[in-house]
């Protein structure tokens, strides 16, 4: 089921069509000056005399914010350093465990600032309900992928996608088969979601998963906030924000995520496991934008270059997420085989929300989330 989740995804975010907004520039060149108030309003590398212009412009700049990206999470880290390395660009990593809605948060209390990030990765639900933030882009790929995966005029791409899945280890608890195998008692104070529902995709996709496997439906998530009221009743939920530190000290032996990020952990501790309970899968994509008030703007393009170029899609696939562009790259030859049949394996019938279902779950989980858990 490798390429299913692309082909499955179609119509998960509607495409809305903006114009680019002009940042302000900082003074110190003329030339560096030119290159950035270009690159503002570029639509493609194209615009500024194409992809070597733009690595020039970019140069200029020194610098990339990216926030929200955890080293181990899609390989990030490793994704990071090469683009640094490559183009001799300092990128500055802020908030690396913040949330997507902290991400929209940071680009308005840092709007027209250097500290403002460049460049988003958010859920799907919070990037469609802050298209208004982006500036359209059109990489040199954009062409390689799928249509029902991008906005027409490059407001948003997808980028990478996974599954829901659970992460356990083996060594502190039992191997569950599925979500309902959690409210035991052998998971007392043990299980724990990626971040705030409300505010995370990575918890809001846990909050829909536990709903496929009560009976309930991703936009109707009545079942899933109910499972994680009763979860919390048992003892079992663990209100603990979990990352790479409280998974290897066993802090949170129990982990609700995708399965690259859950995956990534295998590497550190052996004996951590992947679950993507067999049935009814959540798939998801992430989506990648740029800010349209980028302090750094060509830099913020050439960031979305090379994450859609060949290695920056390897690089994903390096770290257990299924890149957008997988199906033309296995197609070219130009995909890492290895990591491409190294993914994780799933049974089942694939469900990838819409953004209208999204919506609606939304909805629900902020009037009855914090009701639920409290």
């Amino acid at each position: 089921m490798r390429t299913t989740l692309a082909r499955s995804a179609a119509a998960t975010l509607t495409a809305v069509a903006m114009v680019a907004l002009s940042s302000a520039c900082s003074p110190p060149e003329k030339e560096s000056e030119a290159a950035t108030s270009g690159a503002a309003t570029a639509t493609s590398a194209a615009d500024l005399g194409g992809l070597e212009a733009l690595i020039t412009a970019a140069k200029a700049e020194g610098q990339l914010n990216v926030i929200a990206l955890p080293p181990t999470w899609a390989n990030y880290g490793e994704i990071i350093k090469a683009f640094g390395t490559k183009y001799g660009i300092k990128v500055v990593s802020d908030q690396p465990d913040g949330s997507s809605q902290a991400e929209i948060n940071a680009a308005d209390q840092h709007k027209g600032q250097d500290t403002a990030p460049d460049v988003f990765d958010l859920s799907a639900a919070v990037a469609s309900a802050n298209t208004a933030k982006f500036a359209p882009y059109k990489v040199e790929k954009f062409g390689e992928i799928p249509a029902e995966l991008k906005d027409a005029n490059g407001t948003w791409v997808n980028d990478y996608g996974g599954y829901m899945s659970i992460g356990y280890d083996s060594a502190k608890v039992p191997a569950p088969t599925g979500v309902a195998d959690l409210l035991k008692a052998e998971y007392k104070g043990k299980v724990a979601l990626n971040g705030d529902p409300t505010q995370a995709g990575a918890a809001f996709g846990g909050v829909q998963l536990a709903s496929l496997a009560n009976g309930g439906t991703v936009d109707d998530i009545a079942k899933g906030v109910e499972f994680f009221g009763d979860l919390k009743k048992a003892g079992n939920f663990l209100p603990v924000d979990p990352s790479s530190a409280t998974i290897q000290s066993g802090q949170t032996p129990v982990v609700f995520d995708w399965d690259y990020v859950n995956a990534a952990e295998t590497a550190k501790l052996p004996t951590w496991k992947v679950l993507v309970p067999a049935g009814t899968v959540l798939g998801s994509y992430y989506v990648q934008a740029i800010n349209a008030d980028a302090p750094h703007p060509a830099a913020a393009r050439l960031w979305q270059e090379y994450l859609y170029s060949d290695e920056g899609q390897n690089l994903w696939l390096k770290g257990g997420a299924r890149p957008v562009r997988a199906d033309a790259m296995a197609k070219a030859g130009t995909i890492d085989a290895t990591a491409y049949a190294a993914l994780t394996k799933v049974e089942g019938t694939l469900v990838v929300p819409t953004e209208a279902q999204n919506t609606k779950a939304k909805e629900y989980l902020s009037a009855n989330w914090a009701k639920a858990i409290g």
